[in-house]
């Protein structure tokens, strides 16, 4: 059983950086290609940012490029999502996921993911 468990959300305001984590049980983290992604109140999840297993490719979507960052160590098994300059907008719980399809990586659709954590709350003030 793989489980994803994210921390480091939070109170922010605009303007401020946190750093997102998720750790993964399991032997395989590094065949799995990982993704962020937020779900604000009442509306649908969406995809944040996907990185493959090697690390070495990522994907954004378009409203956090040069903000967000996603990376991984695969010595930790963990994903990690650092975002800067937060905008009120930003506001949503985060989930982490895996899409364990070999070499894939960055699909923005829910489906295509396997696991799934319980997810991190930000908050960004005005």
């Amino acid at each position: 059983q793989v489980q994803l468990v994210e921390s480091g959300g939070g109170l922010a305001q605009a303007g401020d950086s946190l750093k997102l984590s998720c750790v993964v049980s399991g032997r395989t983290f590094s065949s799995y290609g990982m993704g962020w992604f937020r779900q604000a109140p009442g509306k649908e999840r969406e995809f944040v940012a996907g990185i493959s297993g090697s690390g070495g490719r990522t994907s954004y979507t378009d409203n956090v490029k040069g903000r967000f960052t996603i990376s991984r160590d695969n010595a930790k098994n963990t994903v990690y999502l650092q975002m800067n300059s937060l905008k009120p907008e930003d506001t949503a719980v985060y989930f982490c996921a895996a899409d364990a399809a070999y070499n894939r990586y960055g699909d923005p659709r829910r489906y295509r993911y396997d696991y799934w954590g319980q997810g991190t709350q930000v908050t960004v003030s005005s």
